[in-house]
């Protein structure tokens, strides 16, 4: 009955390639490459949504197709002919799930740096920097795009050899992009000026791949169809290009985007994160398919099934891209199916996954540690042999995470949590607007672990008789931290902590000193509070950079708040001590760089200097542990169970995670809770 109506469930026929549903994942570089190959690892994270029932899943973002195109966030690369087998292994295992396969490519032209790889000079077609990657490109000659033009059909070539079902070429901020664009094209005729001149490259690719792999391989193109900035590619030249690629004949679906891509900034408009606009650009895209005559694809912040059906319901968009939303919740359409899309995990738009991976690492979902960890991690747990009784303290998301996979092994499990509702820190940062949406870690959690059985008493601050008199198996110690900010030489009893003020506990000042040795979240949203008040606020930090551990993307909306009030940043110097002189408070401020030494009088001194772990509970049952509180790395590391006491001998193990052990983020807290208790 579902599958009849429902919009998303809906077939789509693509030349001869039927799409099983209309839901897919957009091309995204997850930085999962082993040596430039999508090796097992890189299979696994595919093969799980291809398993749960997606129609597409587009691999890469973007594979490269040139040397002097070095990816910068280990692309797979698609110039190397040993990238056919890898691939054809995972579209083998993609299609036996029923989902097909696409590969995006590319060459990233400016987007990237000439120190990287073989140290070829970046080309686009103008000298103009990227300011993202800080590249001053060579502008590029006649043999260079003559060498471009094959490269790309020879990648194309490789893909279709590894038995994808097609390929997109990837044109916004990219090289295709740079010729599109006024603000990156300075070339001459017959590739730069007019609009049909800068359209005239990616038209000769598409020629050139279309002479390699015929007329019925797929073929689509992921393309801006307007930049939003001065000086950049316009509305209606997008839609101008737009007609170029529909009507030639060789294009056979576009996947639009708006936005440029070459600031932190700009790329935040394009890929939105929390406290943003859900779905900003889908109009726009809907706009271009009334206007092109062939299917057009479309993802940015569609993080929910209700926004995705009134995509594809409205007629605005033909596939409608839920990238972050299936690496929250691989399973999106499996739910769907099932009638049970209310047990959905969120993507609550915290964009630790894009964030890690602009900052050199992996793609990792804030909450859903098995993303991108599948050959380890489970995202279905199995039930145990044996039942145990597992007691928990602490309801913050590591211990809510404990609680969930327990209760989900047949555990018997029971909750302490001193505060009247659950989240711990978590419920703390969602109380600002613009990160509100941090509560569905916790929304969803409690609702999985009361349709599991869990057993809560909140306002219960448990000791070590409470805990013991429910004779447990297991005790799992998630009490969390509390701010660290005795930091300074002198005057550490005149500070107050980040917290407070988030809290509300502690009113703002009106001339305020914040001192971040943390670098994460809460500084920022502190300094954003009391800057809305009419305050003046300095932000000072002894690192070289300020905030490092929230990120590019996640910076922008901070920044676009702060720099509209009265806020001044300072870096690489240190708060030494505070002394009180009457009504101000006297601020001394050295340096690690040495000989520097300065000061401030504030009216208040608000310190983020990161927690300390809440571990007396702990510490009083360790000796009464059978394992004494130690963790066997080995046995963890490999997926296999803690050793546990002798039957009947009444002992029980006690383990610490996330903050009560060391002050970490929520990623790492849930990741800890995961993988001790889907062994338990």
């Amino acid at each position: 009955m579902a599958s009849a109506t429902d919009p998303l469930l809906q077939p789509l026929q693509l030349k001869h390639l039927r799409l099983r549903n209309r839901i897919m994942t957009s091309a995204h570089e997850p930085a999962y490459a082993e040596d430039g190959m999508p090796k097992a690892r890189y299979r696994a994270y595919h093969v799980e949504r291809a398993k749960a029932g997606i129609a597409l899943t587009m691999t890469a973002g973007s594979a490269a197709v040139s040397r002097d195109s070095p990816p910068v966030f280990n692309n797979i690369l698609a110039y190397k002919d040993e990238v056919v087998p890898w691939m054809r292994d995972l579209t083998d295992a993609c299609h036996e799930h029923g989902a097909a396969v696409m590969i995006q490519i590319t060459h990233l032209g400016r987007r990237t740096s000439w120190s990287k790889a073989d140290w070829l000079p970046v080309v686009s077609p103008s000298h103009h920097r990227e300011a993202a990657h800080r590249s001053f490109p060579k502008q590029m000659e006649d043999w260079d795009i003559t060498r471009i033009l094959r490269d790309y059909a020879d990648a194309a070539e490789r893909m279709q050899a590894a038995g994808v079902d097609g390929l997109e070429l990837e044109a916004y901020g990219h090289l295709m992009d740079q010729f599109w664009s006024p603000a990156t094209n300075t070339l001459d005729g017959p590739y730069g000026g007019a609009l049909e001149n800068r359209v005239r490259f990616t038209l000769e690719v598409v020629r050139a791949i279309r002479a390699r792999v015929g007329p019925d391989f797929i073929l689509g193109v992921r393309g801006v169809a307007d930049e939003a900035m001065p000086g950049g590619l316009s509305a209606e030249d997008g839609l101008g290009i737009a007609r170029y690629l529909a009507r030639s004949g060789m294009v056979d679906f576009l996947n639009i985007i708006r936005g440029h891509i070459d600031t932190d900034a700009g790329l935040t408009d394009v890929i939105p994160v929390q406290g943003m606009r859900s779905a900003p650009h889908l109009d726009f895209a809907g706009g271009i398919r009334a206007q092109v005559g062939i299917p057009v694809f479309h993802a940015a912040r569609i993080q929910d099934v209700h926004t995705a059906r009134f995509a594809i319901a409205s007629g605005k968009l033909d596939m409608v891209g839920m990238t972050r939303a299936h690496m929250a919740d691989p399973h999106i359409v499996q739910k769907i199916l099932a009638g049970r899309e209310d047990t959905i995990r969120p993507c609550v738009g915290g964009n630790f996954c894009l964030d890690r991976i602009y900052a050199g690492g992996e793609a990792y979902c804030i909450h859903n540690p098995a993303t991108g960890r599948e050959l380890s991690m489970p995202h279905t747990i199995t039930r145990a042999a044996v039942r145990r009784k597992v007691v928990v303290v602490g309801a913050g998301p590591a211990g809510l995470e404990a609680a969930r996979v327990a209760s989900a092994r047949g555990h018997s499990v029971q909750v302490f949590e001193a505060a009247a509702q659950a989240g711990g820190q978590v419920r703390l940062t969602a109380q600002t607007p613009r990160r509100r949406e941090m509560v569905g870690i916790i929304d969803w959690r409690m609702v999985r672990c009361e349709e599991q059985g869990v057993q809560f008493r909140f306002n219960t601050l448990a000791d070590a008789a409470t805990v013991l008199a429910e004779r447990p198996d297991v005790v799992i110690i998630a009490t969390g931290g509390l701010p660290h900010t005795e930091v300074l030489a002198e005057g550490n009893e005149l500070v107050v902590s980040a917290w407070d003020i988030l809290s509300g506990d502690v009113k703002p000042g009106r001339n305020v000193l914040l001192y971040d040795d943390a670098g994460d979240h809460a500084a920022l949203q502190a300094a954003d509070l009391i800057a809305q008040t009419g305050a003046r606020v300095e932000i000072m930090t002894p690192d070289r950079s300020f905030a490092p551990d929230v990120m590019a993307m996640n910076l922008v909306p901070y920044l676009r708040s702060l720099q509209k009030h009265d806020v001044t940043f300072t870096v690489t110097f240190r708060l030494e001590a505070v002394i009180r002189e009457r009504d101000q408070l006297l601020a001394r401020v050295g340096s690690d760089y040495g000989g520097v030494h300065k000061e401030r009088r504030v009216d208040q001194v608000v310190v983020n200097h990161g927690t300390r772990p809440l571990d007396e509970l702990y510490f009083e049952l360790k000796a009464r542990s059978s394992n004494q509180g130690a963790v066997d790395y080995d046995a963890l590391l490999a997926g296999q169970a803690q050793p546990t006491p002798a039957p009947g001998s009444g002992a029980f193990q006690l383990f610490r995670i996330g903050d009560a052990v060391s002050a970490r983020n929520t990623h790492a807290a849930i990741f800890d809770a995961l993988r001790l208790a889907k062994d338990l």
